[in-house]
């Protein structure tokens, strides 16, 4: 199987790059959610996003990806098989797995071993796609077409980063942390608002308008297509340094400083925009800080609050009849308001 297009390739969509980069460096932000038309490069972007991920380090054998330097949050095997000593590990991949639509329940979060509980009368338990996710992103595609059961089921594993599973005589925890990665055409219904909230980031995907791009966009798609191997060398350059980007970003994280001033912006901003609860204000900071950490910036400014503040909330707003702009418009010129034109 052929590498995924490379993510230094892609033409344009700045704000879905910026956003998946910035989950990149900071998970905590919270989940992505990319809307928009079709053919745009939403699903190209997720796949390429893997490629360029650091490794994780994970308990050997562990089909949870457990983290061997966090005894709290490792699975009830991992926690027997250690004791009182840290479990041997290997370095893998970064998970980056996809919900089809289609998925049952049972391929979501697991269930028990038939093909075991047959041949040899035991009960084991057959990890699911939560499991796989652990430590990583899970992708779901036309996520606005998803049936509601699942829905339900990954805000509760959403919200608890912790996949609980009882039947079939079967009772398993394990820990459930990922990034939830959505994608979709609103043309083919909405999101409902329990799981629009959980996406930390929302982007509005749009077809470019202006010939050169679209050019380019063709031109560099149909090299890939017609020679993947020397185009993918072309961009390997490119790739390495933007890997290498993610991997400082994360280590600089703790160091970017977050003064009273950003904050005092960040509230100011969501208070005019009337956004429910305070997760509008944590997001926003949290992006903001992940974005000044891939800038090389000491600490949180305006720059970086600006820069993020449609992605972070114009999902969260409420609709208004008598203003007839788009959500986006609408916090571009609350922060203008806030923050100064």
């Amino acid at each position: 199987m052929r590498q995924p297009y490379p993510f230094s390739a892609i033409v344009g969509q700045e704000d879905m790059k910026t956003a998946f980069l910035i989950a990149a460096v900071d998970p905590s932000v919270g989940g992505i959610l990319a809307f928009g038309d079709r053919g745009t490069g939403k699903s190209t972007a997720v796949r390429a996003l893997a490629a360029l991920l650091p490794k994780i380090r994970a308990v050997d054998g562990c089909p949870y990806n457990c983290n061997p330097s966090s005894p709290a949050g490792l699975c009830q095997a991992c926690h027997g098989r250690s004791g009182d000593k840290e479990p041997k590990s290997v370095l893998k991949a970064a998970p980056v797995v996809d919900l089809p639509l289609g998925a049952t329940e049972d391929r979501v979060v697991g269930a028990l071993n038939l093909e075991r509980a047959l041949a040899h009368g035991e009960k084991s338990f057959q990890t699911g796609l939560l499991a796989q996710a652990n430590r990583g992103f899970l992708y779901i595609d036309e996520v606005n077409l998803l049936e509601d059961h699942l829905v339900d089921l990954l805000l509760d594993v959403a919200a608890s980063g912790v996949n609980v599973v009882e039947r079939e005589g079967l009772s398993v925890r394990h820990p459930a942390q990922f990034v939830l990665i959505g994608s979709g055409n609103p043309e083919e219904g909405e999101l409902r608002p329990q799981l629009l909230d959980r996406f930390g980031l929302a982007i509005d995907v749009k077809t470019p308008l202006d010939v050169p791009t679209r050019i380019e966009v063709v031109k560099r798609r149909d090299s890939y297509e017609r020679d993947p191997d020397a185009f993918l060398a072309h961009w390997s350059a490119a790739e390495r340094k933007l890997s290498n980007r993610i991997v400082a970003a994360r280590k600089a994280l703790a160091e970017v400083v977050t003064p009273d001033s950003a904050i005092e912006s960040a509230t100011r901003l969501c208070l005019a925009l009337g956004s429910d609860g305070l997760r509008g204000e944590l997001t926003l900071i949290r992006a903001a800080r992940a974005l000044a950490s891939l800038e090389k910036k000491p600490e949180i400014g305006v720059a970086q609050l600006r820069r993020v503040a449609p992605m972070a909330l114009s999902h969260r707003l409420r609709r208004n009849p008598l203003d007839e702009t788009g959500s986006t418009a609408r916090v571009e010129r609350a922060a203008d308001e806030v923050f100064g034109g």
